[in-house]
């Protein structure tokens, strides 16, 4: 008998019959949850991938499938219809054997085979409705069989968002201003703005984006309902990596280092698997609906990546034709828009209608017939080969550092940061995307849809910057502006929109200031609670004289301060309420208050000054420019009483929030992760929320810790590893809370803890050390086979 049907939904089958199998195949898990999957051929590997990866996180896939593809109303009703409409709308409709090939000649039959194993578990599970996981159960639906082109065709799972800075930009510029811009969002390198000829400010608004921003939003359930409005796009996600060459090494040999920063979620977004056949060997991280891993190592190259920040996105507003709103301006003449209409399943009501539209330039994401207006985006990630991160499959047998290198030619989305090492002491970084080509303009405003304002293909890869083995031994990436000097921005435009280098800058400050680097201090490193942006402002501070402030004591304590926001620091707990919540808009507003006198733009300069106890520090907005600002000597007087002032109300804030104590006062008191599984919140019989536990760390630091308005932990690094090159077993990983998604498993939030607390455990790649830490073997075979 190939399973035990008697057993309890919570202990783990150890054999099971799977269809499409050519062999057996062997899973051995260990302590961690991690699964080691031997297979006789890659074919047999990729079905037990992905019948491994529907037994640990069925739930999680069915949903991402089904938001993905526009089916959420299927199965939690009508209220998902505009939801579904939105993502439709983003799906990559083109040529699909153009989309295979551009992953590789065995795309096809990965993907086919992956997708295979997946639905060999949905059959399993949906004859043994005992074992569902208890979301199916509580939402009333199973799971759904797949398609190898749904994993190809949807895109919304990446990171993008440069449209919101289109629209954000277009709306500050017109009501409050280019300085008001500059607060909002530094502009790296520095080149003046360029509103695009024929644009009409006024056309902007932040209602453009809606349906956008609804393709992009996770899945909220019944209880709460879809997203009524949903928020901005944040570019806070982000992530570290870098690169040791093997002579500034403490092992002697590479090191990369690597942790993605995003959503902190329950359960996690990535997954840790080992897949090894004759012709397959590689470890590491990658998204559980995706065959592969996209960072990790084979047996001779390790590979890491984090987002680099191109501009893949335009969005074209259209005029339309006042007598057919079906057609829009193009080329002198009218042009009309191709309509699909669509049929959306809906639970509990009949089938609805639905029409989705597309001009030459992409999907119409907004319409207002009354003002004649229809806009349209155009992105790079809906062209062939941009699934994002299904371009590692191109990677994963590389044997050198060339190799690496060169596979990364056709890598189309999201554009990323990759570093690498190979087992000869070879070392590099390179950066991949499609980038398009904006002959006369820089792509960042929306643009007339007219035909004056088209791409001239993709920037060519040996054009992209990228470096091989540099002089200094090492290379950091942490999303920061990282064009070479002497890149010509204007002529071939990247972006001018990147988040603060400050995370870069503490990173490379420590790499160049120690003699030899192992994996004990990279794994330190990821969880480092150093803020360098509050460094340089606490040392801005240093010019400001205490005596006679009411806070003198406290000011002096922050001129002392290292910067360092450890769970345990007072400082920290101040400067946190203080910078976002009370100086930084008190600056702001002193800064931009003359910069109009107009209603829209005082509305805009309160928006980017507002006191940020509703945001915390998602939304805070760019510091950047703060330290600028508190360097202008004519403000040396301004500052000090202002500074005086914001000190006693962070202080008033301080004490309503953690009690009039001082002593007691902690970063860690309020800063905090805590998770609950969103599909079962609310539950009777849902499993506990995990936490609070102290964190360390914010938005700012290397450990990146981003909160909310409650100081809960929103984004950071659930995933961390340090990949020791050659010697692999001495490599480390983390994946928070856990590598299962079933609340039922042991493995659903037993690394939580651990996380946490700066931990992480061995990424055993030896068949020895494997087996060492192996707590169930899993046995798959073909289903004629069992009997």
């Amino acid at each position: 008998m190939c399973d035990d049907e008697s057993a309890a939904p919570t202990s783990i089958p150890l054999e099971y019959s799977v269809a499409g199998l050519g062999g057996a195949v062997e899973i051995l898990v260990d302590r961690w949850g991690v699964p080691h999957i031997y297979a006789g051929d890659d074919h047999d590997l990729y079905v037990a991938q992905g019948f491994n990866a529907a037994r640990d996180r069925l739930f999680q896939l069915d949903m991402g499938r089904r938001r993905g593809l526009g089916a959420l109303s299927e199965v939690l009703g009508p209220e998902y219809l505009e939801q579904d409409r939105a993502a439709r709308l983003l799906l990559y409709r083109g040529d699909l054997e153009a989309e295979w090939a551009a992953y590789g000649p065995e795309s096809h039959a990965v993907v086919s085979a992956f997708v295979t194993g997946i639905n060999a578990y949905v059959h399993w599970v949906s004859e043994r409705p005992g074992r569902l996981p208890p979301e199916f159960r509580r939402w009333g639906f199973r799971p759904a069989l797949w398609e190898p082109e749904d994993v190809v065709r949807i895109r919304t799972h990446g990171l993008f968002f440069n449209v919101e800075h289109e629209v954000a930009r277009s709306m500050t510029i017109r009501d409050a201003g280019e300085c008001a811009e500059r607060v909002r969002q530094a502009r790296e390198p520095d080149a003046p703005y360029a509103v695009p000829a024929g644009l009409d400010l006024d056309s902007i608004g932040d209602d453009l984006l809606r349906t956008y921003r609804l393709a992009f939003s996770p899945v909220q359930y019944p209880a709460d309902g879809p997203p009524a409005d949903p928020p901005p796009i944040g570019s806070g996600d982000g992530s570290n990596n870098w690169v040791i060459g093997s002579e500034r090494s403490a092992t002697g040999r590479p090191l990369v280092a690597n942790d993605p920063h995003r959503a902190v979620t329950l359960p996690s977004l990535r997954y840790v698997v080992h897949l090894e056949s004759p012709t397959t060997r590689v470890i590491g991280g990658g998204e559980p609906a995706l065959p592969g891993v996209s960072i990790g190592h084979n047996d001779d190259v390790a590979f890491g990546l984090t987002i680099w920040f191109a501009d893949q996105e335009d969005l074209y507003v259209y005029e339309l034709d006042p007598a057919d709103a079906c057609a829009y301006r193009y080329d002198g003449g009218w042009e009309r828009f191709t309509t699909v209409v669509e049929r959306i399943a809906v639970s509990g009501a009949e089938n609805q209608v639905v029409e989705l539209r597309f001009s030459r330039h992409g999907p119409i994401i907004y319409t207002d017939v009354d003002r004649g207006i229809a806009v349209a985006l155009r992105a790079a990630w809906l062209e062939p080969g941009t699934v994002p991160y299904l371009g590692s499959l191109r990677y994963l047998h590389s044997r050198t550092a060339e190799e690496f290198r060169a596979s990364l030619a056709g890598w189309g989305a999201p554009s990323v940061n990759h570093v690498y090492a190979d087992r000869l002491g070879g070392i590099g970084w390179q950066t991949a995307a499609k980038v398009p080509r904006r002959p006369g303009w820089d792509g960042g405003f929306p643009v007339p849809g007219d035909g004056r304002y088209e791409w001239d293909g993709f920037v060519a890869f040996d054009e992209l910057p990228s470096v091989r083995d540099p002089e200094q031994g090492w290379f950091t990436t942490s999303n920061q502006m990282n064009l070479p000097p002497g890149y010509d921005n204007d002529a071939l435009t990247i972006t001018y929109d990147w988040p603060s280098s400050g995370r870069h800058r503490r990173l490379r400050e420590w790499l160049a200031s120690e003699a030899e680097i192992g994996v004990a201090a990279s794994v330190a490193m990821q969880f480092d609670a150093v803020s360098q942006e509050a460094t340089e402002i606490v040392a801005r501070l240093g010019r400001i004289d205490p005596d006679g402030l009411s806070e003198a004591d406290l000011l002096s304590r922050l001129q002392r301060w290292d910067g360092n926001e450890t769970i345990d620091s007072f400082e920290a707990a101040v400067f946190e309420i203080w910078l976002r919540r009370h100086f930084r808009p008190w600056l702001v507003q002193s800064t931009l208050g003359s910069a109009t006198s107009s209603e829209a733009g005082a509305m805009r300069i309160r928006g980017l000054g507002k006191r940020d106890d509703t945001l915390g520090s998602d939304l805070r907005g760019d510091v950047r420019l703060l330290d600028e600002l508190l360097a202008r000597p004519e403000r040396l007087l301004q500052l000090r009483t202002a500074i005086d002032k914001t000190l006693r109300d962070a202080c008033d804030e301080l004490g309503s929030l953690l009690g009039p104590d001082r002593s007691t006062w902690t970063w860690g008191r309020l800063h905090h992760a805590a998770l609950e599984n969103p599909a079962l919140a609310g539950a009777p019989d849902a499993p506990a929320r995990l936490g609070p536990f102290p964190r360390a760390g914010s938005g700012d630091t290397v450990g990146m810790a981003t909160y909310d308005a409650n100081f809960r932990q929103t984004i950071g690094s659930s995933f961390r590893v340090v990949m020791d090159v050659g010697k692999w077993d001495h490599s480390r990983v983390v994946n928070a809370p856990g590598q299962s998604g079933d609340p039922r498993s042991p493995h659903y939030d037993d690394l939580f803890k651990s996380w946490c607390e700066g931990e992480t455990f061995p990424l055993c790649f030896s068949r020895s050390a494997v087996e060492e830490h192996t707590e169930n073997t899993i046995i798959l075979r073909p289903a004629q086979d069992c009997v």
